[in-house]
């Protein structure tokens, strides 16, 4: 794992005790410092070992004269009346990365390449690991993905950390000096842990703040919030620093088979100028983009039957997430709904013209069903395997068969992951 001496005789308050809560408990207890930790569920707490305390509830912190409050990412900071009362005690609110930022001065030499954005993160960041190992640098993937940071083994010098990071993971962090910082795009998001898009945006641009002049900035200037930050950037003296990423530069994306559409197509330029940025040779960047197997859940081809293709696009929890996979196929029967972010479906609807027929689920289906009926045939269904069976039947050898379902999972699934899950097995069910 690892850890830090900067933590040795401070005290830590971790609430939270997920996978990466978990991980960090570890992590300060084997850096010597004094932990204090609180789940709702109790048998989390039980399971981890070591001489961490565990909290009955919240209020037990104030009285631990704490040095830092570690949070989940998890825990909205804006509904979360401990954070207030940190905040006017003085006590740092802090996250994993945070603590990962502390401890690289004790690691061997490496570099770190962080990449945010509202979608397309974690493709990236994926494929810009998946190049790393394929030049032979030592690699480790984490962050919004993969395993918690801080409870994997350190890499050997001249290793790069390739680190995803959500506005909440920022939110947390106060020092992460990246190499590379990486922002795709920031459209409308998670505007119930913000005071508004502004502030969505300006979360977004703290990673290029706690850069040093020097450090690679790569932007997406496809909307005008990254356009924004590229400028920002540019201003403060970095000018240099920054490489913009345009919408509509057109790729022969033809080598790279999990690397298809124009979302992807930004992807791998902002992949390409991060590597480029660590000094990868373009050979050895050109073999990463092709041999990169995509992500699970991310137009993810889960199965052909009968000439109709089945794809996966679970993680699409957005309309602008969505967008990109309605322009990436000919003839589309769109299974979508889950729980609504937004009341409308207008990003996405420059992909109608793909759309053989929509599939509406969940409970935004209704909803869904009314928005879509004057541009295309749609058929309402109880549930995801319905709605593929439905689909399967409509459709002919050539068309495409697309959970991509603009909406978050939660009302009839535990996440995204098991939407897609369930998605497949539907598929595989099918005669």
């Amino acid at each position: 794992m690892i850890t830090s001496a900067a933590w040795a005789g401070k005290r830590y308050a971790v609430l939270g005790l997920a996978r990466s809560g978990a991980a960090t408990v570890r992590a300060l207890l084997a850096g010597g410092a004094e932990v204090l930790a609180w789940d709702d569920d109790k048998a989390k707490g039980a399971a981890l070992s070591g001489d961490a305390l565990f909290m009955d509830d919240f209020s037990d912190w104030q009285e631990f004269e704490a040095d830092g409050l570690v949070l989940s990412p998890g825990v909205p900071l804006n509904r979360l009346p401990l954070a207030e009362v940190a905040r006017e005690q003085g006590t740092p609110i802090i996250g994993d990365m945070e603590l990962f930022a502390q401890a690289r001065a004790g690691l061997p030499a490496h570099r770190v390449v962080g990449i945010t954005g509202t979608n397309g993160k974690s493709t990236t960041t994926a494929l810009i690991a998946h190049i790393c190992e394929s030049a032979g640098l030592p690699t480790r993937l984490g962050g919004n993905i993969g395993l918690p940071i801080l409870g994997q083994d350190p890499l050997p010098e001249g290793g790069v950390y390739v680190l995803e990071l959500s506005s909440y993971q920022i939110d947390l962090t106060h020092s992460l000096d990246c190499d590379v910082a990486v922002l795709l795009n920031i459209t409308p998001d998670h505007l119930d842990r913000y005071d508004g898009f502004d502030a969505y945006a300006a979360s977004k641009a703290r990673l290029f703040a706690m850069q040093s002049a020097g450090h690679a900035a790569i932007v997406g200037i496809g909307d005008e919030a990254s356009a924004a930050v590229a400028r920002q950037v540019s201003r403060s003296g970095r000018a240099e620093d920054v490489t913009k990423i345009a919408p509509g530069v057109c790729l022969d994306q033809s080598k790279w088979p999990a690397l298809q559409g124009p979302h992807n197509a930004q992807n791998a330029l902002a992949a390409i100028a991060a590597c480029e940025a660590l000094g990868i040779s373009n050979a050895a960047i050109d073999a990463g983009l092709a041999s990169f197997p995509g992500l699970p859940h991310r137009m993810e081809r889960v199965a052909t039957k009968g000439g109709v293709l089945y794809v996966n696009d679970s993680k699409a929890t957005n309309p602008t997430s969505t967008a990109p996979a309605l322009a990436a196929f000919d003839r589309v029967h769109w299974i979508v709904g889950g729980q609504a972010k937004t009341d409308d479906l207008d990003a996405c609807r420059a992909g109608f013209g793909h759309v053989v027929r929509a599939y509406t689920i969940g409970e935004a289906g209704p909803m869904f069903a009314r928005l879509l009926a004057d541009d295309m045939p749609v058929t309402e269904n109880e549930t995801l395997a319905e709605a593929v069976r439905q689909a399967a039947a409509n459709a002919a050898p050539g068309d495409t068969v697309l959970l991509s379902p603009a909406c978050a999972s939660f009302d009839q699934f535990a996440n995204f992951e098991d939407r897609g899950d369930r998605f497949r097995r539907a598929v595989e069910a099918l005669a």
